[in-house]
C-alpha cells in the first residue's frame, strides 16, 4: 500500500475522531467548564499573571495551560470547539512526535542496511497513540494533560535526538536546549512534574547505556534553558502573589504525593489494576510484541537504542505515578507514547515472519468477543433498561453506537482475516474510528443530565442583567460564570475547590451560609437568580424563600430559580 496514501488515512482518522466534531457536545462539569471559564476571565480582566476562578484566586496550576486555551478563544470565540481544541491539537502533535522519532529509528536502520518496513512503522505507532481509549477520551475533553503530555513527549522526544547527534555538537545543543525549551512549557502547564517526568525517563536510559559521564554533561545545557524560560513569569507570580509558590508548591504537589488526605486518594496498585483497559484496543496486542521487543532489545542498532529508551520512558514514570498517594488515570497519560513505540516496534518484528502469529490473532479474536458481547449487553440495556433506566430516549443514539460497535467487530474480523502486516495492523487500528465519532454525538441521557448545565443556563442567559444577583452551588459556578459571562457569583454553603482563594480578605462575603443567603435573596427581590443541582437544592428548599419562577433541567439535573 502506498505511504501517502497510508497517511492520508491517518490523518483522516485524526480529524474525524479528535477535530470535526469538537464542538457537537456540551461542556461538562467541573474540568471543561474550568479550563474554559478562567482563560475567559484572563481576556475579559487582562490579568495574564494570576489565574483566577469567578474572580477569584485559583492557583492549582500555572498560567501557561490557561494562556493556550485564551488564544483559541481570542481565534475561535467562546465556544466548545475552542474550548476542547487545544487538547485535541495537543493529540495530534505528540502523534506527530512520535512518527517522526520511529521515522528517525527506521532511516537509521536503513542506513545501516537492516531490513526496513517501507516507512510504516513510524505509521503503526502513530495509530497505535491515536487509537488508544484513554488518548482519545483525554484528548476530547478541555483539560490540561494531553497538552502537559506534547510538552514531555516533545522534551524527552529533543533529549534522546541529542543522544543520537555526535557528543559536543551543534546538533546535539539544539536539540539540548529544544528539551529545555519544552521541559520549561511542561512545567509552565502543570508544575515540577514538567521536570520530574523527563528526568525520570532519561536518567534510566543514558545508564542503561553506560553513558555515565552524560548524565552530568547533557544536563547543564536544558537545566539552564528551562530555568530562563520559566523565570520571567515565575517571578512575575511571586511579585503578584507572594503566596502562590507555597501554596501551589505544598498543596499541589507535597500533599497530593504523600499526604494521607491527598485528593483521589488510591492505592499503589490502582494503576496496575485499571490502566489496561485505557490502553485497548492495543493491550490486546501486546503478547504478540513483547517477544519481538526481547529479540531486539539487545541489538546495538538504532532500533535497539529506541526500543531501551522507550522501556525507561515507559516503566519508571509508570512506577512514580503508582507511589502518589493521589491518583487519577489521566496522569497516566505520559507513558502512551512510549507504549506505542514498542508495541509498533515489536509487532512488526514478529509479524515479518511468514508463519501468522498466533498472539496477534488471538488478542484480535479477544477483542472481537469483547466487542461483541459489549455490543449485546448494550441492546439488552437500551431495550429493556437497567433499574428503569436506559442510555438514551432517541433511538438514534442508540442506533449509531451500535453502529459504531458493529464497525468495531467487524473490522477486527477483517484483520483476522487479512494475510499482509500492512492491512492487518491498519484494519486493527482503525476499528475504533467510527464509535469514537460518534460518541461526540451520542452522550448518554443521564450524563447530560448530571454533568451539563449548559441548556438550561444558556436558556436563560438572555434575560439576566449585569444588575442581578446570581447564587450558585460549589457543582455548578463554573459552568455559571462561564455560560453567563461572571466572575462575581455568590458561592451558597461548600467551596470546594474555590476554598483557597476564599480566604482573601477581597472575597469576604462572596461565600454565603444559609441565613446570609435568605437575606440577600429577601434584600434583591425581583433581580435575584439561583443556579444549583437538584440535590443540592432538595436539601436546602425549606430553608430558601419560594421562587417566584422555577425550572430545571432533570430530576438528576440542575434547577434555575428566580426571585
Amino acid at each position: 500500500m502506498n505511504k501517502r496514501y497510508i497517511l492520508l488515512l491517518l490523518l483522516s482518522f485524526f480529524l474525524l475522531a479528535y477535530i470535526l466534531p469538537l464542538g457537537a457536545r456540551d461542556l461538562v462539569v467541573p474540568d471543561e467548564t474550568r479550563y474554559g471559564e478562567i482563560p475567559r476571565e484572563m481576556i475579559a480582566t487582562g490579568d495574564w499573571i494570576s489565574p483566577h476562578l469567578n474572580g477569584l484566586r485559583y492557583f492549582e496550576k500555572p498560567a501557561l495551560g490557561y494562556w493556550v486555551h485564551a488564544g483559541f478563544l481570542l481565534l475561535f470565540g467562546e465556544n466548545n470547539f475552542a474550548v476542547r481544541l487545544p487538547s485535541a491539537l495537543a493529540v495530534g502533535l505528540t502523534a506527530l512526535l512520535i512518527y517522526l522519532l520511529a521515522g528517525s529509528v527506521s532511516r537509521r536502520e536503513e542506513e545501516e542496511g537492516r531490513h526496513r518496513q517501507g516507512g510504516f512503522t513510524e505509521v503503526l505507532a502513530a495509530l497505535i497513540y491515536l487509537s488508544c481509549f484513554e488518548v482519545f477520551g483525554v484528548g476530547n475533553t478541555a483539560v490540561l494533560d494531553s497538552l502537559f503530555t506534547f510538552f514531555l513527549t516533545a522534551t524527552i522526544t529533543a533529549f534522546f535526538f541529542a543522544t543520537e547527534s555526535p557528543p559536543g555538537s551543534g546538533r546535539e545543543k539544539g536539540f539540548l536546549i529544544l528539551a529545555g525549551l519544552s521541559s520549561a512549557l511542561a512545567f509552565l502547564t502543570k508544575g515540577f512534574l514538567g521536570f520530574v517526568v523527563p528526568v525520570l525517563a532519561v536518567a534510566p536510559y543514558l545508564v542503561w547505556q553506560r553513558r555515565y559521564a552524560d548524565l552530568l554533561r547533557m544536563s547543564w545545557l536544558p537545566i539552564l534553558t528551562a530555568v530562563l524560560v520559566s523565570l520571567p513569569w515565575s517571578i512575575a507570580i511571586h511579585l503578584r502573589e507572594p503566596d502562590f509558590w507555597r501554596f501551589f508548591f505544598w498543596n499541589e504537589h507535597i500533599r497530593r504525593f504523600m499526604a494521607d488526605n491527598a485528593q483521589h486518594k488510591e492505592s499503589f496498585w490502582f494503576f496496575f489494576l485499571t490502566a489496561p483497559g485505557m490502553f485497548i484496543p492495543w493491550i490486546f496486542a501486546a503478547p504478540a510484541a513483547v517477544p519481538g521487543i526481547k529479540s531486539r532489545l539487545s541489538k546495538q542498532g538504532a532500533q535497539g537504542r529506541l526500543l531501551r529508551f522507550s522501556l525507561s520512558w515507559l516503566i519508571l514514570p509508570f512506577l512514580f505515578f503508582s507511589f502518589s498517594n493521589g491518583k487519577l488515570l489521566t496522569y497516566i497519560l505520559p507513558c502512551f507514547p512510549p507504549f506505542a513505540i514498542l508495541i509498533a516496534l515489536g509487532l512488526l518484528q514478529e509479524l515479518k515472519k511468514d508463519t501468522p502469529n498466533r498472539l496477534f490473532q488471538g488478542g484480535i479474536a479477544v477483542n472481537a468477543v469483547l466487542f461483541g458481547l459489549i455490543m449485546v449487553a448494550f441492546i439488552y440495556v437500551q431495550l429493556f433498561g437497567f433499574n428503569g433506566l436506559r442510555p438514551y430516549s432517541r433511538t438514534w443514539k442508540a442506533m449509531m453506537v451500535v453502529n459504531g460497535l458493529v464497525f468495531f467487530v467487524l473490522f477486527f474480523v477483517w484483520a483476522f482475516r487479512s494475510r499482509t502486516t500492512i492491512n492487518k495492523t491498519l484494519l486493527f487500528g482503525f476499528s475504533p474510528l467510527l464509535l469514537f465519532f460518534v460518541v461526540h454525538f451520542t452522550v448518554p441521557d443521564l450524563t447530560t443530565e448530571v454533568k451539563s448545565p449548559g441548556p438550561i443556563l444558556e436558556q436563560y442567559a438572555q434575560g439576566i442583567s449585569d444588575e442581578d444577583i446570581v447564587i450558585s452551588d460549589e457543582n455548578s459556578i463554573r459552568a455559571v460564570c462561564w455560560y453567563l459571562k461572571r466572575n462575581n457569583v455568590y458561592l451558597l454553603e461548600g467551596a470546594g475547590e474555590l476554598d483557597y482563594g476564599l480566604q482573601y480578605e477581597d472575597a469576604k462575603g462572596r461565600l454565603l451560609d444559609m441565613p446570609s443567603a435568605v437575606d440577600l435573596i429577601q434584600r434583591n427581590r425581583g433581580r435575584t437568580v439561583l443556579v444549583a443541582r437538584v440535590k443540592n437544592v432538595a436539601r436546602w428548599r425549606a430553608r430558601l424563600p419560594q421562587p417566584v419562577f422555577r425550572d430545571q433541567s432533570g430530576p438528576n439535573g440542575y434547577v434555575f430559580w428566580r426571585y
